[in-house]
């Protein structure tokens, strides 16, 4: 009998090990997780968020799930784009829940300091501490590739979200040309881990992150993924031919 595994990074570990293993490198990179996606985008992660944002139009009074979003990057933009649509027409404040596994995530967020929307929280993306059709909105952005059962996570996501709740995941992806492939594989395996080892004294956590990207499905795979978790109407778009994408679905 084949013993179920889990990936971490090159790696394939005991599915047991790897919220361990995981954890480990969020709390070794926690303080300078923003820098990390600057290194490892070359700062243009902060367009493709803005466009996810952009795309997840969030209005005022909608509950909105930010899985794994410790540091409060995308939380915050989400609550600035709700209060402009509440300034123009009225309406509650929007809630949004961030869920995070790690605790050191949580509190690098909090010290960055939070809006009055925010609410932070630590879970699990694969069994998250809230009820079934809680949320108008769920987003994911940089975490899925680090959860130990993906499927399960997709799942709880489509279980939280109300009848006609949006599902959007933002992640790094496969580049879409050959060129553009061997290029970003150059620049993220020789250059990350060192640029990592640099600032951070950290080679190990920046190449498991380098790795778990490769390791990750690509946009169709991960679209199938998606559709098998019961969302409707799934699909992705790619930002910087592929560097990363953004995946979405429907819970109808």
């Amino acid at each position: 009998m084949i013993e179920p595994s889990a990936t971490f990074g090159f790696r394939d570990v005991d599915p047991s090990e790897k919220p361990r293993l995981v954890r480990g490198v969020f709390d070794s990179v926690a303080s300078r997780y923003d820098l990390m996606n600057d290194l490892m985008s070359a700062g243009v992660h902060r367009l493709w968020k803005d466009a996810t944002a952009a795309r997840l139009n969030p209005q005022p009074g909608e509950v909105i799930v930010d899985c794994a979003g410790g540091t409060g990057d995308m939380a915050r933009r989400f609550a600035k784009l709700a209060r402009r649509a509440q300034e123009r027409r009225g309406g509650p404040d929007a809630q949004i829940m961030i869920v995070d596994y790690n605790a050191e995530m949580i509190a690098a967020g909090r010290a960055k300091g939070g809006e009055p929307e925010i609410t932070w929280n630590v879970g699990d993306a694969q069994r998250l501490p809230l009820p079934d059709a809680c949320a108008d909105a769920y987003v994911i952005s940089f975490g899925i590739r680090n959860v130990t059962d993906i499927p399960a996570a997709l799942r709880e996501a489509r279980r939280v979200l109300k009848r006609g709740g949006r599902f959007l995941c933002l992640e790094f992806s496969h580049p879409a040309t050959e060129m553009l492939r061997k290029a970003y594989d150059a620049y993220s395996f020789k250059v990350i881990p060192q640029i990592g080892q640099i600032v951070a004294k950290d080679r190990e956590s920046y190449q498991y992150l380098v790795e778990s990207i490769r390791r990750f499905p690509d946009q169709r795979t991960f679209v199938s993924m998606i559709e098998e978790a019961g969302f409707k109407k799934a699909g992705y778009t790619n930002f910087t031919g592929g560097v990363a994408a953004l995946h979405h679905g429907w819970a109808f």
